[in-house]
């Protein structure tokens, strides 16, 4: 029973190492002043809010899944008007923007709803509080 407490004892202290390990790391590689943080205002006829919307998830979720500079690529409509969306978008760095707009799903995306926007405007935002953006990734991650 003893060498059973301490193969549970050792792997549980080999677990909490582990996550410290991992949230040293990520606190290192986070750099909140070479972030690129931008707000996609997006007005979409409404003939084509459906198909619009269809393009923008596939581009959207691969953008996350496939270019570890895009931190969020995070799309949203208003409740009360749909053909009113905006995205938050979240970029490493500039690097990591660039490499995003040279992508082929974000090529795809940008050629095929090209006609579908009646408007757009991109805000460039800054953070006021950068020291919390890492907490709200590790909370994120707590809730899988």
């Amino acid at each position: 029973m003893k060498s059973v407490n301490k193969a549970s004892l050792f792997f549980l202290l080999l677990i909490f190492v582990s996550s410290c390990t991992q949230r040293a790391e990520n606190e290192k590689s986070f750099n909140a002043d070479e972030m690129i943080i931008r707000i996609s205002e997006i007005e979409i006829d409404s003939a084509d809010l459906e198909e619009y919307i269809s393009i923008l998830k596939e581009e959207s979720e691969a953008s996350v899944r496939l270019e570890p500079g895009v931190i969020s690529i995070y799309p949203m409509y208003q409740k009360e008007n749909p053909t009113q969306i905006r995205i938050l978008e979240i970029y490493k760095d500039k690097e990591a923007y660039d490499s995003h707009l040279e992508t082929p799903h974000f090529k795809h995306y940008k050629t095929t709803t090209l006609k579908m926007v009646k408007s757009l405007k991109l805000l460039d935002m800054e953070a006021i509080d950068e020291e919390s953006m890492p907490a709200i990734f590790e909370k994120l991650s707590e809730n899988e």
